[in-house]
């Protein structure tokens, strides 16, 4: 099964662009649980994107538990856990990559991965080099149908805020590098 648009992506391609995003948001989780551990939308995405990423329908389950995702963001005590929340709900959203070629739609595929650099890197006191060594390790997790699912979008460029320009270094890696197996 294909999604129409400017080129196929199929629904396993979807599934592992949704598990390697939520890989990711699932590390940083525990952030916003510490913070606000009676709000439990996050967490609700995380397990809408397991979910679709384990076999499951596409569904309304992912573009709710991601809205919600995001809308806890909002009311988050610090960028730390806004990102750590923004992260659960662009894993469920991955599911919703879109086969359209632009730039705009790389953020299904790696900024969850982006808002976890920047939650590492926060933590550690706002230590950049913390961020960086995060996105080695996504790196090398990107499996070759993640990459070559990435290579049929344009690259994203650099952005002004710090996530941004973390996925637009991730980006670059994973488009001149070869990925892990």
């Amino acid at each position: 099964m294909t999604a129409p648009g400017d080129f196929d992506l199929t629904m396993d391609e979807l599934r592992e662009v949704a598990r390697y995003a939520v890989r990711h948001a699932e590390d940083v989780l525990p952030v916003y649980e510490r913070a606000v551990p009676d709000d439990l939308r996050p967490r609700a995405a995380i397990d809408a994107a397991w979910t679709f990423a384990r076999g499951a329908a596409r569904t309304n389950l992912q573009r709710v538990a991601s809205l919600d995702a995001h809308r806890a963001a909002r009311s988050a005590p610090t960028e730390s856990v806004r990102l750590a929340a923004r992260a659960a709900g662009d894993a469920a959203a991955a599911a919703y990559l879109h086969p359209i070629a632009k730039a705009t739609q790389v953020g299904h595929i790696l900024r969850a991965a982006a808002n976890a650099a920047r939650v590492a890197e926060l933590e550690a006191g706002g230590d950049e080099t913390v961020g960086m060594a995060a996105l080695d390790r996504y790196r090398q997790l990107a499996t070759p149908v993640l990459v070559d699912v990435l290579r049929r979008y344009p690259p994203v460029s650099g952005g002004s805020s710090r996530v941004a320009r973390l996925m637009c270094a991730l980006d670059h890696d994973l488009r001149h590098h070869e990925a892990a197996s």
